[in-house]
């Protein structure tokens, strides 16, 4: 007999299904549960070696036991990982309010008031001050995605404005850029605490947001600044120095079908280029890239 799900449990399994099919995951595999059918073994099949009976029949039904036992601990472990981060995705995946507004400023306002005041992951009740949302031209043609605010942009509410921002501003300046032109945005929108690397439930349960932001901005070209943004939006667990170097197609699932996408390109983070300036002009030639995709010509400086 077919046993019935939760309606909690498949609600959220329903959502998980709809996020993955956001990232471009459609294909998912089952595996069939074996069950034992004790009118599918005649007596004349059992061996020598088998136990007795009424013994078999006793470890039967405590393994049967443990095994229920087990299964609902799992599924109870399960239903509390899920149910918090799949719940609010699935105002995420099903509520699009800004599709079909076209001014992306409106539409932009919209998923921030989607956003709220968060409580979707843990990061609320990790020392986190504010949302850091995104700022910048809601018709940027170019958009940066970072991993997550640290503390100067937690205390601000805006994102890369400390030391790695400084810096960032003066990469897209040294592409004939201003900061203005373009759109900034990260992955998580909350400090995760002491800065550390945002974890995978805090990406899976924010960066549906990062998605309809993306979504509205239609940039023609985005950059994603190190390895957690890159493979938080590409899907694809690869070091950087497979990563970089080379274009991506992307476009959120459930976007405006009349819009063909973004071309993505990976470089390292601000962040990382302050702790290793070796790699900046690795991290150039990623923008020479771009700024060739997007036909920027940078300025000239003094010496030319």
């Amino acid at each position: 007999m077919a046993q019935t799900l939760d309606p909690e449990l498949r609600a959220a399994l329903a959502n998980r299904v709809r996020f993955y099919r956001e990232l471009g995951i459609y294909d998912f595999y089952r595996r069939e549960l074996f069950q034992r059918s004790a009118s599918a073994e005649s007596p004349a099949s059992k061996s020598p070696m088998d136990p007795n009976p009424a013994l078999a029949s006793s470890l039967d039904a405590v393994s049967g036991k443990l095994f229920d036992s087990n299964v609902q601990t799992l599924m109870a472990a399960r239903k509390t990982a899920v149910s918090s981060a799949a719940a609010n995705i699935s105002e995420i995946g099903t509520t699009k309010r800004e599709q079909g507004v076209d001014d992306p400023v409106a539409a932009l306002k919209i998923v921030r008031e989607d956003l709220g005041d968060c409580t979707r992951c843990k990061l609320y009740k990790l020392g986190r001050k504010q949302i850091v949302f995104g700022v910048g031209n809601p018709h940027a043609q170019l958009m940066f995605v970072g991993e997550g605010p640290g503390a100067d942009e937690d205390a601000q509410g805006e994102p890369f404005v400390g030391r790695a921002g400084q810096l960032l501003n003066n990469m897209i300046k040294a592409m004939g850029l201003r900061r203005e032109d373009v759109y900034i945005a990260n992955v998580v929108k909350c400090r995760p605490p002491g800065n550390r690397t945002p974890e995978r439930d805090e990406c899976e349960t924010c960066s549906p947001f990062l998605m309809r932001q993306i979504s509205v901005i239609k940039p023609k070209a985005i950059v994603a600044l190190g390895a957690v943004a890159a493979k938080n939006l590409l899907a694809i667990n690869a070091p950087m120095s497979d990563l970089r170097g080379r274009w991506y197609d992307f476009k959120p699932v459930g976007g405006d079908p009349d819009w063909p996408g973004s071309r993505l390109a990976v470089t390292y983070h601000p962040a990382f280029l302050l702790r290793d300036p070796r790699q900046k002009g690795e991290a150039w030639k990623d923008l020479q890239m771009v700024m060739k995709y997007l036909g920027i010509v940078p300025p000239k400086t003094s010496s030319e």
